[in-house]
């Protein structure tokens, strides 16, 4: 009987960490990617020539999960900066929360 209240509780608890686990992988790839297509386009140059390589680049070191993230560049005042942006629907099984995650970078 005790189990049967408890059970309900702990299964949400360990799906919802999960989710959560996985929404923070998401955040640290998309850290990492916008970092490293800053610094290709600040130093790197013969590989991020323009706008569509960095951005591609930028695609190609991005490991979370199959979100397909929008990537941009633009040349800032601190140097080259890039953006990226998501949605990010973490299910917990009785609710589906959207959350918005977004990345900048910018490098001299």
């Amino acid at each position: 009987m005790e189990f049967a209240i408890i059970a309900p509780v702990l299964i949400a608890l360990i799906v919802g960490i999960l989710a959560l686990c996985v929404g923070l992988f998401l955040i640290g790839s998309l850290h990492y990617a916008v970092e490293e297509s800053a610094r290709c386009a600040s130093i790197k140059t013969n590989i991020c020539s323009d706008s569509t390589t960095t951005i591609a680049y930028a695609q190609s070191h991005y490991f979370g999960p199959n979100l397909s993230p929008t990537f941009t560049y633009a040349a800032a005042a601190c140097g080259s900066s890039v953006s990226a942006s998501v949605s990010y629907s973490m299910n917990v099984g009785y609710r589906t929360f959207t959350i918005p995650i977004s990345a900048t970078a910018c490098f001299p």
